[in-house]
């Protein structure tokens, strides 16, 4: 991808945002948080968005380690990670999040006290898209300056993520379930065409270095 404030500042911005998705998370958190006050509520979404930047931040920044230690190159890292995001874009495009969450964690959410951690943080808000996501665009970089912008993408998702979950009931009334999926299926047409990018930025590194 080119240089310019698009490239550097808006699409890691929308590409953490959109494939963390905490709106689409509303649903299950309200599911999982039944007949607990609002009060609780809050307190367990600001825990998961603590936790989830905090996830995200540490694979940002150990990233490029762990592709060394596993001997996998970028590109093939980029490729890869572009077709981890077409995949949850495609769910998106579904209104659907199997890979994030299924019944059965679900299920698990509603016995269990507090779901801050899990299923909330892992894997519905930091799930496999989202931490390969933030590797392919953190270690794109040489200078930990010029990685300021994911890391500020991370910060700001989690952000909006504690905003939405900590108001989700207001949000739910609002939208409703099928407002929520309409704008989910928009934000995976934009990932569609971003995890295409992915591809080619890793083919064309690979080809030409």
């Amino acid at each position: 991808m080119g240089g310019g404030f698009l490239d550097t500042w808006v699409i890691p911005m929308i590409s953490v945002l959109f494939i963390v998705d905490p709106l689409a998370a509303v649903p299950a958190f309200l599911t999982m948080t039944e007949g607990d006050a609002d009060e609780r509520r809050r307190s367990m979404a600001l825990k998961a968005a603590i936790v989830s930047t905090g996830i995200l931040f540490l694979f940002a920044t150990a990233g490029s380690v762990v592709l060394r230690i596993f001997g996998v190159t970028l590109p093939a890292f980029r490729i890869a990670g572009g077709v981890i995001l077409g995949l949850s874009a495609l769910e998106m495009l579904r209104a659907e999040r199997p890979s994030r969450e299924t019944p059965g964690e679900i299920r698990e959410g509603i016995e269990k006290p507090d779901i801050s951690i899990t299923p909330l943080s892992i894997p519905l808000l930091a799930g496999p898209g989202a931490i390969s996501t933030v590797m392919v665009l953190a270690p794109a970089h040489h200078a930990w300056r010029a990685s300021i912008p994911v890391y500020a993408a991370i910060l700001v998702t989690g952000v909006v993520t504690w905003a939405l979950l900590s108001r989700s009931a207001t949000l739910q009334k609002i939208l409703g379930t099928t407002g929520i999926h309409v704008m989910s299926r928009l934000m995976g047409l934009v990932l569609a065409t971003m995890a295409v990018q992915f591809i080619l930025d890793g083919v064309r590194t690979a080809a030409f270095g």
